[in-house]
């Protein structure tokens, strides 16, 4: 074949049949290779996003399972093959694969270094929450996402004069694009949904089960660990779901009053990042944090006191609160009006009040908490702002909250009716810096650490001591007032603490999820029930006891055992699950006869599955009439 006939064939201008099919294979190894090398560079990326496993072995195992690599191929190939014919322009092609693929595994990559859990559907959600704070964060190494964005650069340049053009027929056009739409929606529901291909193609070679969510995302790849949690995005019942069956399990169980002369008025506060650092070994040896830790020991001794077992770590804060709020162990973003303990104490006669000096948008609080029943929310932007500057609140804004709801209580006070409150602090949210703190109110140097280590635990340690005496302060005050008050305090996950958990790391923790002191290390933080003389004397409880280890979504449930109150139907139903299980977690691991463990008897099984049902349905329908 003459050279300009070759020519004719890139440019597209076959003459023959034989020249028309060369083409088309022309085209298709072109589209192929370029694609392919957009999703070995987003590869290549996430295997450097997670340091716990070396980045060339990982990216190595990618290869391993018969299928995996195909699995994250496909997405810019279909992405490329679809621009083709989209704006019959090679380069433009290239670009819509290149962009969204490369994009992806920037935003994956940067959120395991800085949280360390993976970028998921559900994130595109909080893309406004996310970029509120994503500025306060910075990246140790930036190296590899700089050589990623010239390798993609150099591409593009290249694919301008080599990639050819598509045909310009508008009816090849449009073919091509609905049969790219077609082939869309077959790869991701007889393919992606695959149960077989999922078990058949999972990455074992460094995480044998899915205990931790980044683990098991980072060993899969980047789109398809992205593209698997569209199933979670989306909401889906649970297994073996009917509604009748889900309402009648719930009607089983009737909503019970609080009797007028046990009714005291009831304060929550999620304190933001609150941890007890002294649980692990290497820093419970310095004087220093048993100090800070002291008053908050002396508090627990003097309540109800245990751990709660979060679904988060270092991000994510509503999971915890609203678990609270709600009793739900799982739950999707609230989008309308929905169930809650909140409305419950609303039927009861209580005043419903949320506080948070910090936005009302992040996490769309300031819709949600109306959906909840909230009657009064109040944010940065709504008060708050008065009493601290927006560049303060992440780092002093404890007293004020406290101040604030001392005055609110007594407001309340005069209005005759009982109040429920709960609040989220916004004082410690990370990042830590890396440069001791002014006040050097920790000393940790003597630990033998990395001077930035020592210093995001001074900056923390530093904030969680004046949020401690704060809580103290705060009990002091409640506990002179002659209203009943009944105060519930917990974290709400642990702390950051530098890029992939690189202090933990550093002070020896063991994060392994597989095991229960690992679980602990990685989920746990403290809460503690305390109560006012004239609550206590009004309950007939002393309020002091070990409370046990738990989800959030049962910490309701024991305040009201605590106040002597039966509390709503739903409820009720929480505390049959809890005779099974004190600990259920999104992460399918359970505490059974206190022992951590992913594997239930039917008996168990089949009731956590019913209730599931009866949650999904609650959350769903419990308010309609």
């Amino acid at each position: 074949m003459h050279l300009s006939r070759i020519k004719n064939i890139i440019k597209g201008e076959p003459e023959t049949r034989l020249e028309r099919w060369l083409r088309i294979l022309y085209c298709c190894i072109l589209l192929i290779l370029f694609s392919a090398a957009n999703g070995l560079l987003a590869l290549w990326l996430t295997a450097g996003a997670y340091p716990r496993f070396p980045h060339d072995e990982l990216f190595a195992s990618y290869f391993g399972p018969p299928l995996l690599v195909t699995l994250n191929l496909l997405p810019p190939l279909l992405l490329m093959v679809l621009g083709w014919f989209l704006f019959a322009r090679g380069w433009a092609a290239y670009l819509l694969s290149a962009l969204p693929t490369l994009g992806m595994a920037v935003v994956n990559y940067i959120k395991l270094q800085l949280r360390g859990d993976p970028f998921l559907a559900s994130d595109l959600r909080l893309i406004r929450t996310a970029a509120g704070f994503v500025g306060s964060y910075s990246l140790s190494d930036t190296m590899p996402i700089q050589a990623v964005a010239l390798c993609t650069l150099a591409l593009f340049l290249i694919s301008i004069p080599v990639l050819p053009a598509a045909s310009r027929k508008p009816r090849v056009r449009i073919l091509g694009t609905l049969a790219c739409c077609a082939a869309a929606v077959f790869l991701y529901t007889q393919v992606y949904l695959n149960a077989d291909i999922s078990n058949g193609n999972r990455n074992t070679v460094f995480v044998a089960y899915d205990w931790s969510e980044a683990e098991s995302s980072v060993t899969r790849g980047c789109w398809y660990p992205f593209i698997l949690s569209f199933r979670r995005a989306v909401p889906s019942r649970p297994v073996g779901y009917r509604a009748s069956e889900a309402e009648a399990m719930l009607s089983y169980y009737a909503d019970s009053d609080i009797p007028p002369e046990k009714q005291v008025n009831v304060l929550g506060v999620m304190l933001e990042a609150f941890a007890d650092l002294s649980d692990f070994q290497a820093l419970a040896q310095l004087s220093e944090v048993r100090e800070v830790y002291a008053p908050l020991h002396a508090l627990e001794a003097q309540s109800v006191s245990g751990n709660l077992l979060t679904n988060i770590f270092a991000g994510g804060t509503v999971d915890t609160e609203w678990g609270f709020l709600t009793g739900y162990s799982q739950h999707d973003d609230f989008r309308t009006d929905v169930d809650s303990y909140v409305r419950y104490f609303s039927a009861q006669g209580y005043s419903t009040v949320y506080r948070h000096p910090g936005h009302g948008w992040y996490y769309n609080r300031e819709n949600i908490n109306r959906y909840l029943g909230f009657d009064e929310s109040m944010f940065l932007e709504s008060g708050f702002d008065e009493l601290v500057s927006p560049e303060v609140a992440p780092y002093h804004s404890d007293r004020q909250l406290f101040d604030f709801l001392l005055t609110d209580l007594d407001a309340h006070a005069q209005t005759g009716k009982p109040l429920f409150s709960f609040s989220v602090s916004f004082q410690n949210h990370g990042p830590y810096g890396s440069e001791p703190g002014e006040a050097c109110t920790v000393d940790i140097s003597a630990g033998g650490w990395s001077a930035e280590a020592c210093g995001i635990l001074d900056n923390y340690l530093s904030g969680v001591s004046e949020t401690i005496m704060e809580l103290a302060r705060f009990t002091q005050e409640l506990e002179r007032r002659d209203e009943p008050v009944v105060l519930v305090v917990f974290g709400d996950h642990k702390p950051w603490l530098g890029n992939n958990a690189s202090v933990y790391e550093e002070l020896g923790v063991d994060l392994d999820l597989s095991a229960k002191e690992g679980f602990y290390n990685y989920y746990a933080t403290p809460y503690f029930i305390w109560a006012n003389s004239a609550a206590k004397k009004q309950l007939g409880c002393a309020f002091v006891g070990d409370g046990g280890d738990c989800s959030p979504c049962f910490l309701m449930m024991k305040l009201f055992d605590l106040c002597s109150w039966e509390g709503p139907g739903f409820m009720k139903l929480a505390r049959v699950l809890y005779t099974y299980t004190p600990l259920a977690h999104v992460r399918w691991a359970f505490l059974i006869n206190g022992e951590l463990t992913s594997k239930l008897s039917d008996e168990t099984l089949a009731f956590f599955r019913s209730y599931r049902c009866a949650e999904y349905w609650r959350e769903r329908h419990g308010l309609s009439p």
